[in-house]
């Protein structure tokens, strides 16, 4: 079982952080390209790649330049029930986001189309397993507890993000974590956690 977490940053100038994880053994990176992500994808040949950035728009919305009242995808507000905080997809430099996902899966969905592409949001993630979004220690410490073993230097947080979705992945393979939304407009996989969903 082979999960691939991409921590998605809106420009190629800004850092990607990237995590292949197989086993107990997790592998984090910077990457800044698609070229470089695609490149890292066809080596790890992973069975999901869980990506923390929108991968689809709202029912309506044709471009996601395009200025109209489409604002929202059920997930976005299946998050909002939750209580999680979120950005709008459009808002500023969501859109630039936005826009790099949808092609980075198209990419992935060409290079290598046995791997399942899905959305995931750290901060769900988080939320939903008690530990703090910023927390370094405790974070490390969740993913301790999840079986995941980080050894060596001490990793930035877009690493740190990756790993968590890269988690994420891992644990929707497992079947402890399933969508919210609608599979026609696209869905954001999250834990499945008791007296929550």
């Amino acid at each position: 079982m082979r999960a691939v977490g991409i921590d998605l940053a809106g420009s190629g100038k800004r850092d990607t952080g990237y995590c292949f994880l197989e086993g107990r053994s997790a592998k984090a990176s910077i990457l800044h390209s698609d070229d470089g992500i695609l490149a890292s994808l066809m080596e790890d040949k992973p069975d999901i790649v869980a990506i923390d950035a929108p991968l689809s728009l709202p029912k309506g919305r044709k471009s996601i330049d395009e200025r109209d009242s489409h604002h929202f995808r059920r997930c976005d507000l299946e998050l909002r029930k939750l209580g999680i905080r979120f950005f709008p997809i459009t808002l500023g430099p969501m859109r630039m986001l936005t826009k790099r996902g949808m092609a980075l899966k198209r990419k992935i969905a060409h290079a290598l189309p046995e791997a399942r592409v899905i959305e995931v949001y750290p901060g769900a993630t988080y939320d939903l397993l008690g530990t703090g979004r910023k927390d370094k220690k405790a974070i490390r410490s969740l993913f301790r507890k999840r079986g995941i073993a980080l050894t060596g230097r001490a990793l930035s947080q877009d690493e740190l993000d990756g790993v968590c979705c890269a988690l994420t992945g891992k644990m929707c393979l497992e079947g402890s974590a399933g969508p919210i939304g609608d599979e026609s407009e696209g869905t954001i996989i999250i834990p499945i956690v008791k007296n929550v969903r």
